[in-house]
């Protein structure tokens, strides 16, 4: 695996080893994050089921300011701060070993807000309708932040989260990508 653009651009990161872990694909990471264009300059980035840390690290290296990772597995934590120490950022970052609801809840009590959102769960075991709403409902959006899915390509985001509406949904072989953008109700 590779960082593909930016300031670390073609910098080697590990992954953990196993199928516990799926990292996003180099192509799909670059289409994703070329799509998002200008909304790496400064601001948090939030990486959710963060695995190898490579979508976060993608951030940074784009010009994110922060970027807070978050896994269950100890050995997904102990892989992101390794990369995160290789490409000498910790003082940029912050890694949360536990579930993502708890994760939520402890960014809320703490007031953090983030630009963008990016949720790679596990496949089977996603609830990434709950996640949005509890997105939405922590206020942990930035005006105009965005929230990212990584799913099957058979699944499929329509619903609007209060102020999180789908924006764009793209398909790269087995990989949907479903964009939501955190817009205000116009008066």
């Amino acid at each position: 695996m590779r960082i593909v653009g930016g300031e670390f651009s073609s910098r080697k990161i590990d992954a953990p080893k196993g199928l516990e872990t799926r990292p996003t694909l180099d192509k799909v990471r670059e289409a994703v994050f070329s799509s998002l264009g200008s909304s790496f300059e400064g601001g948090a980035f939030l990486d959710l089921y963060a695995g190898s840390g490579a979508n976060g690290l993608e951030a940074l290296s784009r010009g994110m300011d922060t970027a807070v990772f978050v896994d269950v597995s100890y050995e997904a934590c102990g892989v992101i701060r390794s990369n995160i120490a290789s490409l000498g950022v910790k003082e940029r970052t912050r890694v949360l070993k536990m579930k993502d609801l708890k994760a939520l809840e402890l960014l809320k009590e703490e007031g953090l807000k983030f630009s963008i959102v990016y949720l790679d769960p596990p496949y089977s075991r996603q609830h990434n309708d709950l996640i949005l709403e509890k997105l939405v409902e922590y206020d942990l959006l930035e005006d105009d932040a965005y929230a990212v899915i990584e799913s099957a390509k058979e699944d499929s985001f329509e619903q609007t989260f209060g102020t999180l509406k789908p924006v764009r949904d793209r398909i790269y072989g087995i990989t949907r990508i479903t964009y939501y953008r955190n817009q205000k109700e116009e008066m």
